[in-house]
């Protein structure tokens, strides 16, 4: 039996990871699977050898000061892996970690060596998942939706410390929207990793118009009929152009933190859109501009000019058709697959 070793780093990867392999299992049921995964791959029945939660660190400074423990769990992945034997090492995501892993199996098993283009590697651009919508798996909300009331959707990030980062800062936000309008209603996307981390957040706040979301189909349905969204920068604002909702992105970095990034990215922009664009096509408020006053002033400002809501999702529209798949991501990823373990 053919076998398959998942490797993820933060549940965006997990997720990414269980669309691929749920294709792959309906073309070859034959596979043996392994993980570093979350909740998406264990619902497909994929063991994980730990808890994702172990290893998504946000930021430099979190990284140094659980260097030892995330140096721990990468020899501790390589051990498993080898002991596994894997026809196919699959990645996903999260290269600080995924790759050196990557890298320290290849030195023991001697996996060969991969370049991108202009190293001359054979590889294919297969799409993103996260901008493909699956019909069959619609789920009706009305009844459970809120009367009379617009749906801003917020997204505080998958890491329990982005979370804990921009999830005040939002709600805070709320409060500053309450305070003015009474006309949205608040849904706050989690993951079943952090919804309970984020509860905790909003149990502070005496709000009567926020719930949190964490089941997939439910998110989905609820962003398709959302007049807005507050996102982290992330993969995510691709799922939220997909759905032609307006948006603003929002991050933030400690000082030290961001000082090493400017020191070692250099991209003019934190979101996926605009970097392909090289402009600002979504509104950006990074570090001191990521606070409950700037976002207050952006998003009241975009939703009294409709001209610039679809402005932006006109733009952004034209952005993922340039980057979706013909057919189907996962399909043509597992077809890539079904031909290296042939």
């Amino acid at each position: 039996m053919k076998k398959i070793f998942v490797l993820t780093g933060e549940p965006s990867g997990d997720k990414l990871a269980s669309t691929l392999i749920s294709r792959l299992k309906l073309e070859n049921s034959e596979i043996e699977y392994l993980s570093v995964g979350g909740t998406h791959l264990k619902k497909l029945g994929i063991k994980s050898i730990y808890d994702l939660k172990e290893i998504t660190y946000l930021g430099f400074t979190s990284v140094l000061l659980n260097i030892f423990r995330i140096k721990s769990k990468i020899n501790k992945t390589v051990e498993e892996i080898v002991k596994f034997n894997p026809d196919i090492l699959l990645s996903v995501d999260s290269p600080d970690f995924t790759l050196r892993v990557a890298e320290k199996v290849k030195k023991i098993n001697k996996f060969e060596k991969k370049y991108f283009d202009k190293e001359n590697i054979n590889n294919t651009f297969v799409g993103h998942p996260l901008i493909e919508r699956n019909q069959n798996n619609k789920t009706i909300i009305d009844n459970i939706l809120p009367k009379n009331k617009k749906i801003i959707s917020i997204f505080p990030g998958s890491r329990n410390s982005e979370t804990n980062v921009l999830l005040p800062i939002l709600l805070d936000f709320i409060k500053l929207m309450n305070k003015k309008h009474n006309e949205y209603f608040f849904y706050i996307h989690a993951t079943e990793e952090n919804k309970s981390l984020i509860l905790e957040h909003v149990k502070k706040y005496n709000f009567d118009n926020i719930d949190i979301v964490s089941e997939e189909n439910i998110k989905s349905e609820i962003l398709s009929k959302s007049i807005f969204a507050v996102s982290k920068s992330g993969t995510v604002s691709l799922q939220i152009c997909n759905f032609n909702v307006p948006s603003i992105i929002i991050y933030k970095l400690s000082f030290i933190n961001f000082m090493i990034f400017k020191m070692l990215v250099n991209v003019k922009f934190a979101n996926i859109i605009n970097i392909i664009n090289n402009r600002e096509v979504i509104p950006e408020l990074l570090q001191k501009e990521c606070n409950a006053d700037e976002i207050y002033r952006s998003v009241i400002y975009l939703l009294k000019n409709p001209e610039l809501i679809k402005k932006q999702v006109s733009e952004c529209s034209k952005t993922l058709e340039g980057i979706r798949s013909k057919t189907s991501s996962a399909g043509e990823a597992s077809s890539i697959l079904i031909k290296y373990l042939s």
